[in-house]
């Protein structure tokens, strides 16, 4: 399985938003969490340790976690993480869920779209082992995907559709903008392409124009959280690496919290 590492690494110049360092309303702390794929034991592993931070660092004010997006596929527990994260969004201090491609690709793939074999030969075929789901022939004809979607649909609770449902694709924090992928430079923000912002890497990646936030996004793995000086990229390919990294914000400072580390 091919995978997409961006040539991009940890350098200058750091994020500035009109000039200006970024920062977060007084008080609030962000943990923004990046791609899981799949990987129950990570998204676990990371929690405890955001858990860990809040006690040995107390917030002045309220806790916002926003996971970027990319629960699913290529990991071992795809059913499992959108388990937790379902559990988690019934609590008092549920998070904010972001919507990636791959999930739009499993619940695209269950409302009828003409995605299966895009999804399958992206990692979706570890999705549907997750579900009890093994054994996936090769179709060239739409009644045997129909057939599998059936058969799929049957195992898929439908708390965890109404999940992915529910999904957001871009939410706010002061001059921190989060999505799964990126943005279209040139483009406000209230009109960005839902595509683009589960789908897109350049021109977004390689642009270095002030985009009126800075962009905080998974989606292109990194071997380090990527800190541009328009956005910060922090997935560092948890599914393969064993590393699933959280960008903690708060006020004008940033740092990360990664397992394994």
């Amino acid at each position: 399985m091919r995978h997409w590492l961006s040539r991009f690494g940890n350098s200058p110049p750091w994020p500035r938003v009109a000039g200006r360092t970024p920062r977060l309303p007084p008080g609030e702390r962000v943990y923004a969490i990046g791609d899981v794929h799949g990987r129950l034991d990570l998204l676990r592993e990371m929690e405890h340790r955001i858990a860990r931070d809040v006690e040995a660092f107390p917030p002045a004010g309220p806790v916002q976690r926003v996971y970027l997006g990319d629960y699913v596929d290529r990991g071992p527990d795809s059913r499992g993480v959108i388990e937790h994260l379902c559990g988690a969004r019934r609590r008092a201090d549920a998070p904010i869920c972001l919507m990636g491609n791959h999930d739009w690709w499993f619940r695209e793939f269950l409302e009828g779209g003409d995605v299966a074999a895009a999804w399958l030969a992206s990692g979706g075929d570890a999705t549907l082992v997750s579900y009890g789901v093994p054994d996936i022939p090769a179709f060239d004809d739409d009644a045997g995907w129909t057939r599998l979607r059936g058969r799929v649909r049957r195992r898929v609770p439908a708390e965890h559709r109404r999940f992915l449902n529910g999904l957001e694709r871009m939410t706010r924090r002061g001059d921190y903008v989060f999505v799964h992928a990126g943005i279209r430079p040139g483009l406000p923000l209230a009109r960005q392409d839902g595509r683009d912002l589960l789908f897109i890497r350049e021109p977004f990646l390689s642009d270095t124009r002030d985009l009126g936030a800075v962009v905080v996004h998974g989606h292109t793995v990194v071997a380090e959280p990527d800190v541009r000086g328009n956005r910060i990229g922090i997935d560092t390919g948890a599914y393969w690496t064993g590393r699933l990294t959280a960008l903690v914000l708060e006020e004008d400072t940033h740092r990360f919290i990664t397992t394994g580390a």
